[in-house]
This record gives C-alpha cells, sequence and structure tokens, in this order.
C-alpha cells in the first residue's frame, strides 16, 4: 500500500505539472496576435508604383545636389504583378557603378537619360558635366551636343591626356567646394573606365559629400578577385545581363537585408527624346545667361553713388560661402596685383569690380584709367562706340590693344597728377588722402594695367621708363589716392619692381595664378575657373580667402544694362573718355579738330594723325611765316601719300575759294590715285588746283624761288604738294642756263624764304639720303621744320638727317613727328584713307 500511495502522489503531482504548462502556454497563445494574412505581392506593386511616380514627378529644378542625394529613376522594375520605377539616390556623395561600359547601347543610352535627369533635377546651373569616352570616341555624348552648345556639357575627354586633364579638373573642383561651398556639383560621367586613372575616379567617390561631385562610370575594371562589391566608393551597383539589369543595395538604404540588392529586375530606360534634349537645353541656357545676370548684379550696391571715397573705395568681389568678400583701395590696401585666369576670366573678373566701384562711389569720388594690351583684356565696352554711344562716365583714358607708348603717357599723366596732390598734401599739413578737405571732393584714381607685363618687357627706353614711373606711383601712390591694379596671366613683370620694395599689399590669384602669392603659399594651386584667392597681406600665407567670381558669368547685357544707367545719371557738361585703339587706323574725316576747322584762322594747320597721348589729341604742324614751316614725310610706305593727302584737305579747309592755290606733282606711279582724289577734293570745294609733272615743278620752283611770285594770289598762300621728291631728282639737279642755278638750289631758296611768302611745301619722300640731298645741311629747322617718319629706323634718321636724340623702331600704321623748332619728337597715328587700309588689309 505504502508503494502505491506513492506513486499515485508522483501521478498527481505530474498531472498538476502538466496542467500548469499547459496553462502557461494557453496564456501565451492568446498574447500572440493572430496571424496576417499572405501579404498581397500586387498591392504593394501598385503602392511602389505611386510612390515611385510621385517621387519622379517632383518639382525638377529643386534638388540640392551639393547637400542630399535625389531619388534617380533608372527603369522599371519587372514583376510577376506589374512593374514599379526602380530608383536609386545620386549626389549628395552618392554615386553609381555600372558593371559594362557604353559599348552596349543600353548603358549608353542609361548614362546619358540620367545626365538629363540630373540636370532637370537640380536648379539650373547647379550641375556641370564632364564626360570620359575613349572606346566609343563621340558616340555616347553625341546625342547631347545641345547641352555642349549651352556650356552645360564640356566636350568629352577621348585620350589618355584628356582624362588626366579631366581628372585634374574634377579634384580641383574638389579641393574648392571644401574651401568655398556654393560653386554647384560636378558631374563626372565616364562611359569607359579611364585605364591608368583608375585609381583617380574611384577616389573621387571617397571624398564625401562635401566635394559636390557625383560619379557615373560604366565598365568593370580588372580587379585580382570576381569581388561583386563596387568598386566605387559610396556607389549602388548595376549588373547587365541579357535582357535586365539587376540593381544592388545604395549605400546606406539598402533594398535588401542579405545584400541581394532589389528583388526584382530592371527593364532600363532607353535614350530620351531628342526634342527634351533640346528643351531642355534651351531651358538652362536662358537659365544660365539670367544666373549669370544674377550673379554680375550681386556685386552692386542697393543705392548707387552712396557711399564716399573719403577713407576709401570698396567693392564686393565675391562670395567665400554664403559671405560676400569686399575689397577696399585704401591706406592698408593702396595697390591689387591679378594674376592667372585666361583673358574671359580676367576680363569677367575686372568688369565686376569696375562696376561695383563706379555703382557705388560717383564720378566726383572716382576716375579710372584702362589699359589693356593685345592678347589680353580689351575695355572697349567702357567707352563709347559705334553700335553704343554711352560709356562709364568714371572713366577718364581707354587703352584698347595699347602701345606701350601709349601706357607711358597715361602713367606719366597719373605722375603729374601724384606729384600735385602730394604738395597739396603738404600745403594743408596732413599725409593721408583721407585728411585732405572733402568739399568739393578729390577723386580717387585707380589706373588698371592688364598684360602689364608688356610694359616691363626688353631693357629699352619705354621699360625702364615704366618701371620707374610704375615704382614711384607704387610707392607713392596710396597716401595721395592714386591707385594701381596690376593684371596678368603670369605677373613676371612684378619681379621687375620688387627691387624698390614697391609691390602690391592686395593679391588676387585666378587659376593659374600661383605665381602672384609668396612663393610658399600654395593655397591658389590648382585652382577651376571662377574662383579666386583673395590675400591683402602680399601674398603671405595664411592670410588667404577663397571666393567664388560671381562676374564670371556676367553676360554682356546685364553690363551693359549697368552702364547704361550710370551713363545716364551722369553729371552735367561730363566729356567721354579718351580712347585709344592701338589697331585701328586714323581717318581725318573723323578727327574732332578736323571736323571744328574753319576758314579765316591767323595761322593755319596741316593735321597728320592723331598723337599717342593720353587724350589721342590731333597731330598738326603750324604752318607761319618762319623759315622751314614745310612739312616732310619720309619713308617708302605708300602711307606718305595718304599723310600728304589728310595735311592738304586740311589746309583747304581753313581757306576760303580762290585765298590759296594748291600745286600738286604726283611723281611716282602709286602716289596717283591719292594725288588724283585729293585734286577732285579740292576743286570740288572750289580752291584752284593745278597738276605738275616734273618738268612743270622744275618751272615752278623758279618762279616761287623768285623774291615775288609773278603769279601768286593777291593775300593768297600757295601749297606745293609732292607726292614722290625721288622723281623729281633729276629735274632737282640740272642747271638753269640763265641765270645759272639747279633746281635744286631753287627748293632751298623756297625752304627758307617760302614761308614768309605764303608758300609753303609739303613733300613725301621715299628716301631719308634723298630728302638730306634735296634739303642740304639745315638741321636749324630753316630746311623743313616738320618731319614725318614712317618707316625709317632711328639710326638712319640720326645719320641722315641729323636727329641725334631719336630712338624709333618703325611699325605699321605708326610715324614719328619731329618738329625740328619746338624740339618735340611724338609718336603719332598717321591719318590713312580707307582704301590704304583695305589694301594692307588684302
Amino acid at each position: 500500500m505504502g508503494r502505491l500511495a506513492s506513486t499515485y502522489r508522483q501521478a498527481v503531482a505530474a498531472h498538476r505539472a502538466a496542467r500548469a504548462h499547459l496553462d502557461l502556454v494557453r496564456d501565451a497563445l492568446r498574447a500572440v496576435p493572430a496571424p496576417a494574412p499572405a501579404p498581397d505581392v500586387g498591392e504593394l506593386v501598385r503602392r511602389l508604383d505611386e510612390v515611385g511616380a510621385a517621387v519622379t514627378a517632383a518639382e525638377s529644378g529643386a534638388a540640392p545636389l551639393t547637400e542630399t542625394a535625389v531619388a534617380v529613376r533608372l527603369g522599371s522594375a519587372v514583376t510577376p504583378e506589374g512593374t514599379f520605377p526602380a530608383l536609386v539616390p545620386l549626389g549628395g556623395g552618392r554615386h553609381l557603378a555600372i558593371d559594362t561600359d557604353a559599348r552596349d547601347p543600353r548603358v549608353a543610352g542609361l548614362l546619358r537619360s540620367l545626365v538629363l535627369r540630373l540636370l532637370a533635377a537640380a536648379p539650373a546651373g547647379e550641375v556641370r558635366v564632364v564626360g570620359i569616352d575613349t572606346t566609343t570616341p563621340g558616340s555616347t555624348f553625341g546625342p547631347l551636343s545641345p547641352l555642349v552648345d549651352v556650356g552645360v556639357l564640356d566636350p568629352p575627354a577621348g585620350t589618355d591626356a584628356e582624362v588626366a586633364a579631366l581628372l585634374d579638373t574634377a579634384e580641383r573642383h574638389a579641393r574648392t567646394a571644401r574651401l568655398a561651398p556654393g560653386g554647384g556639383v560636378l558631374l563626372v560621367v565616364a562611359a569607359d573606365l579611364p585605364g591608368r586613372e583608375l585609381d583617380r575616379l574611384a577616389a573621387l567617390t571617397r571624398a564625401g559629400a562635401r566635394a559636390a561631385l557625383c560619379v557615373l562610370a560604366a565598365g568593370r575594371p580588372r580587379r585580382p578577385t570576381d569581388d561583386p562589391t563596387p568598386w566605387l566608393g559610396a556607389a549602388t551597383l548595376v549588373r547587365m545581363t541579357g535582357r535586365y539589369a539587376y540593381v544592388g543595395d545604395p549605400p546606406d538604404t539598402p533594398f535588401s537585408v542579405d545584400g541581394a540588392g532589389l528583388a526584382a529586375p530592371v527593364l532600363l530606360d532607353g535614350d530620351p527624346p531628342v526634342s527634351s534634349v533640346r528643351a531642355l537645353a534651351e531651358r538652362l541656357g536662358v537659365t544660365v545667361r539670367d544666373g549669370g545676370e544674377q550673379r554680375f548684379t550681386a556685386l552692386l550696391p542697393e543705392q548707387r553713388w552712396a557711399e564716399s571715397a573719403g577713407t576709401g573705395l570698396r567693392t564686393v568681389v565675391g562670395h567665400s560661402g554664403p559671405t560676400p568678400t569686399t575689397l577696399a583701395f585704401d591706406d592698408t590696401t593702396p595697390h591689387w596685383l591679378v594674376g592667372g585666369g585666361e583673358p574671359d576670366t580676367t576680363a569677367a573678373f575686372l568688369t565686376g569690380v569696375l562696376h561695383g566701384l563706379a555703382a557705388r562711389h560717383a564720378p566726383t569720388e572716382l576716375q579710372l584709367y584702362l589699359l589693356g594690351f593685345p592678347e589680353g583684356v580689351s575695355f572697349a565696352e567702357f567707352g563709347p562706340t559705334g553700335r553704343d554711344p554711352s560709356w562709364l562716365p568714371h572713366v577718364r583714358a581707354v587703352g584698347v590693344e595699347s602701345d606701350r607708348e601709349y601706357a607711358v603717357t597715361v602713367l606719366r599723366e597719373l605722375r603729374r597728377e601724384l606729384r600735385r596732390r602730394a604738395s597739396a598734401l603738404k600745403r594743408q599739413g596732413v599725409t593721408r588722402f583721407a585728411d585732405l578737405p572733402r568739399d568739393p571732393p578729390l577723386p580717387r584714381l585707380v589706373a588698371v594695367i592688364d598684360e602689364f607685363s608688356v610694359l616691363l618687357s626688353g631693357d629699352d627706353v619705354a621699360a625702364r621708363e615704366s618701371a620707374s614711373l610704375l615704382g614711384e606711383l607704387l610707392r607713392r601712390g596710396g597716401p595721395c589716392g592714386v591707385h594701381l591694379v596690376l593684371a596678368g596671366r603670369d605677373a613676371a613683370g612684378i619681379s621687375a619692381l620688387r627691387g624698390d620694395g614697391a609691390t602690391p599689399t592686395g593679391r588676387i590669384a585666378l587659376r593659374d595664378g600661383s605665381g602672384v602669392l609668396d612663393p610658399g603659399n600654395e593655397a591658389a594651386a590648382g585652382l577651376p575657373p571662377g574662383v579666386a584667392v583673395v590675400n591683402v597681406a602680399a601674398g603671405a600665407a595664411g592670410a588667404d580667402i577663397v571666393v567664388r567670381l560671381p562676374g564670371v558669368g556676367a553676360t554682356a547685357g546685364a553690363v551693359s544694362r549697368v552702364r547704361s544707367e550710370l551713363w545716364r545719371a551722369r553729371p552735367a557738361g561730363s566729356s567721354p573718355p579718351a580712347v585709344f585703339r592701338g589697331y585701328e587706323n586714323a581717318r581725318i574725316e573723323q578727327d574732332a579738330t578736323y571736323c571744328g576747322l574753319r576758314p579765316g584762322g591767323r595761322r593755319p594747320l596741316a593735321l597728320v594723325g592723331r598723337t599717342v597721348d593720353v587724350h589721342v589729341s590731333s597731330a598738326m604742324f603750324i604752318m607761319d611765316t618762319t623759315p622751314g614751316r614745310h612739312l616732310g614725310v619720309v619713308g617708302s610706305s605708300p602711307a606718305g601719300a595718304d599723310l600728304l593727302r589728310a595735311a592738304t584737305l586740311s589746309l583747304a579747309r581753313q581757306h576760303l575759294p580762290g585765298r590759296c592755290r594748291f600745286l600738286l606733282a604726283p611723281l611716282v606711279a602709286g602716289a596717283d590715285p591719292v594725288a588724283d582724289e585729293t585734286a577732285a577734293a579740292l576743286a570740288a570745294a572750289g580752291h584752284r588746283v593745278e597738276q605738275l609733272d616734273a618738268d612743270g615743278l622744275r618751272e615752278r620752283l623758279a618762279t616761287l624761288a623768285d623774291p615775288v611770285p609773278a603769279d601768286q594770289p593777291p593775300a593768297g598762300r600757295t601749297f606745293l604738294v609732292v607726292f614722290g621728291m625721288d622723281g623729281a631728282a633729276t629735274v632737282l639737279g640740272a642747271a638753269r642756263p640763265e641765270p645759272s642755278r639747279r633746281g635744286r638750289d631753287d627748293l632751298r631758296a623756297l625752304l627758307r624764304h617760302g614761308p614768309g611768302r605764303g608758300v609753303h611745301l609739303l613733300g613725301w619722300w621715299r628716301d631719308p639720303r634723298r630728302l638730306a640731298d634735296d634739303v642740304g645741311d639745315a638741321r636749324d629747322g630753316d630746311g623743313v621744320a616738320c618731319l614725318v617718319a614712317l618707316d625709317v629706323p632711328g639710326d638712319e634718321l640720326r645719320r641722315h638727317l641729323g636727329l641725334p636724340e631719336v630712338a624709333y623702331t618703325p611699325r605699321p600704321d605708326r610715324a614719328l613727328l619731329v618738329d625740328r623748332h619746338d624740339r618735340r619728337v611724338r609718336l603719332i597715328v598717321p591719318f590713312a584713307r580707307p582704301a590704304h587700309d583695305l589694301a594692307g588689309e588684302g
């Protein structure tokens, strides 16, 4: 019985334990929610399609690709229940790798559609596209050529050198984006992998979102193992199969939990329609131009001419991130040195700076002198042109493709003003321009010299004088309110000024402009276009600000509107600037002095050209009664005949018909058309005109050399104009029977005594030795006081014509005017006929 009871008790305990376990299980089961029904895959696909459509239909132009990634469509994910858009993140530091290159037409079409979608998603001007296409040159990016035309897509790189240069650009962009955000995204599209530069391309994808880069790379790199992971950093991998593509997990936002990627094959979208490419290019082109205007106008103040120049001139030159960067001309930064950049980049920077200054300061506070040399910036738009009569009212002188000699005259003018102001400072007992009385305000002067190294090249007189003038202006200009901007692509000329210890403290380094900074300062290394390093510590390391230059995108229309606005507001009585165009021939019909000539003047003026001076004044010679007041043109150039024509027409304009006569002697064949044209113009004005051959000239010389010429008009003048005195050599050497005197003797008598009787010679000699033989030893000017040398070197002028201090190197469309009486030597642009200009161009 005892054992039976024990067994029973064990059985009861086991039952109770089982019951307790059962209760626990029932309680646990009641706590478990009812199992969800089997998922409806069709409904899931439908919702994915709705979400994908909503994302891809989002407002274009609103995605900030420099900050966050944007979902971009690759194609349609295919399931038995339907399709939905396959989207991947791009931008914001995210990239795409395709395991097949663009020789597969599906890959080429995908790359083109992605370029269009990214351009459409981002704000206009936010994305710049560069391409690599070494395997199928031109075929991948050819359909996108409208984007090349508007400057959004660069021509693709097809050679190893071009690929290396492209990656240089991308690396510079990444470095600059970290220092100066806001420059947009660089989209690098590799239709195939760049071989030796593969590691550099991969490194770009690991630079992070701050680098503002997005890489689309097609092709499988050669790797030691068949590793399916993306070879790019932060990239989504796309694998191509026979018909479909398989999309891997995007970084940080995977499709799967096991790394398998999107669990559906993708049918890639085809090529974008040609009409879509053209429409996008047109929209972007307009927006980019408008954006350029906005970036240019960002330099300008809200209110015009509201700032005083007393303590300095200031303007915004660009932005460092969101912060405007302002530069000044003041006691701390009196001068600027600008280095690097292509001509259009430098021109855009200087245009923005000058219009910013002109918009802030009235013409009574600021005056500008602008000098550009060939191959550099053209300042033509700052003065009136044939298409636009307006000018910037602050500008006093403009040199377009200037001569060094013109630039030197401007520097001399600035030095004269500097010394005048230095005297004023002493009289007032002050040492700074800011302390001078401001009623009326004395304007600050800013001279901008582009490619200033041209002034300092060589070891000639012009280079030495330029170095001396620039040195004095740099040392003493700031306290006197005279400021310089020296610009150049290499700024090599600054070495010629460092010996004086006079170098600008303000430095602006554009692309490839590291030379303007200290040798150990590498802040400007690898700058992309549109970015500059600003340094106001004479280039010392550690004082650098990286800025983006809004003016680089300025359009001609925006600049023209601002200039016209300021021109309309110019003070009453403002005069246009003097404009020296180094490439342009001078026309007497366009000369203001010629147009203002009237009969009745006391001493007639012979106009021969435009002087190469600050004001581009008329070059003239007074025909008074002093012995030797004649004009001699010397040189073999046919421009000699044109110059005689101009001088003759100017003299005729100062006489009433019948009050003078013109004796024209065309003695060389090349001068016949010019002489005939001159004779016709004189006759049309009502003047007496006679044409002479060599014998007729000999007879007239004999008559005019007599003390009282019998046929001279009462109280009138006679102008003997000889086109080619060389043609009279024979008759000038022959003697008259009675009295026995040679023609050359009569010529010399006329030269000495003719002006007193109203007789003047205008002659063209093609050979300086012939001129010396004809005139004789008349170095005091009693022979021919005014000489215009065309293509005769200075050593020949010294040797044959007794001009010991003349240094002259001939060049086309220039001449040297020597007035022996006034002891003045001037470089001029001789007057030319349109026909001569056309012949020269041919």
